[in-house]
């Protein structure tokens, strides 16, 4: 079992058409038994990005329609949400202490580097961190964390 961190930058590439969305959609397919792990916050990103493109016009309000409706049944079947608690919240204050990160970003390292101790802990291999954040990748990757970017798979 691989149990992968998507950030929103990454998560939304399995929703819309961008560069490494087919790569992303391979690498998490059910099929590869893989566990996807992210913030509960990501779902205010996500359907806050899909509003922004209907406003952009480049979704529709029926897509955006199924895409909100698809990844909620997601969030509630297939990803492992984690909650904003203390630890997570102080870890990402001191993480904006020590990378150049914005805060839903420094929640999203804070989320994945508790995850990953999580999984040592318990005798697992360490998740991998997906991205398409470059400076996000950089700090994550300065933290310890295996980090993969989408965009690096077109």
């Amino acid at each position: 079992m691989v149990t992968y961190y998507l950030d929103t930058s990454a998560l939304l590439k399995r929703y819309l058409n961008e560069v490494g969305s087919d790569w992303l959609r391979r690498t998490i397919a059910p099929a590869h038994e893989v566990v996807i792990v992210a913030t509960q916050l990501l779902i205010i990103e996500v359907i806050s990005v899909f509003n922004r493109r209907v406003r952009e016009e480049t979704v529709t309000t029926h897509d955006y329609a199924r895409l909100s409706g698809r990844f909620r049944d997601d969030c509630r079947n297939l990803y492992q949400l984690v909650a904003l608690d203390d630890t997570i919240m102080n870890l990402a204050c001191a993480l904006l202490e020590h990378h150049p990160l914005r805060a839903y970003d420094a929640v999203h390292l804070a989320t994945a580097l508790s995850v990953n101790r999580w999984l040592v802990e318990a005798g697992e291999t360490g998740l991998t961190f997906l991205s398409a954040d470059a400076r996000l990748n950089q700090a994550a990757a300065t933290e310890g964390l295996v980090v993969d970017n989408p965009n690096d798979h077109p």
